[in-house]
């Protein structure tokens, strides 16, 4: 099961997305408005967009960071460079490695979305920061077709935000 979860900023666009899904024939079982008058935050269950972030880099890094090491040391084999004199053949394979697993860290940062998390900008917000800030979340429970069938529907209330998660098994 996955979830699309749209923040809007007032209750009456979150009403407007929730009746235009219901005259689609989506089921109202499946459909949740969180935010003042709704459904609280204790009540919203789903995963923090900074924690899904955290994972995706964590999971690039663990392979991107020996792929980088190995990377710098076939680097600086290959090219022969002498960067640091005092080092050595040896030492300056070692030092291009820990440079190439250095790089393969920040890859990793910056190709999962990770980046987002640790400077919190952008969708990166928690979604009880958002319901704090008095926006409504609607969430919107369903297969990933089912989703896709609706998402011209949700889109076209341009809701400030607009993510996809998978559902706990």
């Amino acid at each position: 099961m996955e979830y699309l979860v749209a923040a809007v900023g007032d209750r009456i666009q979150a009403e407007t997305i929730y009746t235009d899904l219901e005259k689609a024939g989506f089921p109202q079982e499946n459909l949740r408005i969180f935010g003042t008058g709704y459904q609280t935050a204790k009540d919203f269950d789903l995963e923090d967009p900074n924690e899904n972030a955290k994972q995706r880099a964590f999971r690039m890094m663990t392979w991107l960071i020996p792929f980088g090491f190995f990377g710098g040391v076939t680097f600086n084999a290959i090219t022969g460079l002498q960067t640091f004199p005092w080092a050595g053949v040896t030492g300056n394979q070692v030092i291009g490695g820990i440079l190439g697993a250095g790089s393969g860290a920040l890859g990793g940062v910056l190709a999962s979305g990770g980046l987002g998390a640790v400077l919190r900008f952008g969708d990166s917000r928690t979604y009880r920061d958002r319901l704090a800030g008095g926006e409504y979340l609607l969430v919107i429970e369903g297969s990933r077709f089912q989703l896709a069938d609706i998402l011209p529907i949700v889109r076209r209330a341009r809701p400030l935000s607009l993510q996809t998660l998978q559902g706990r098994a």
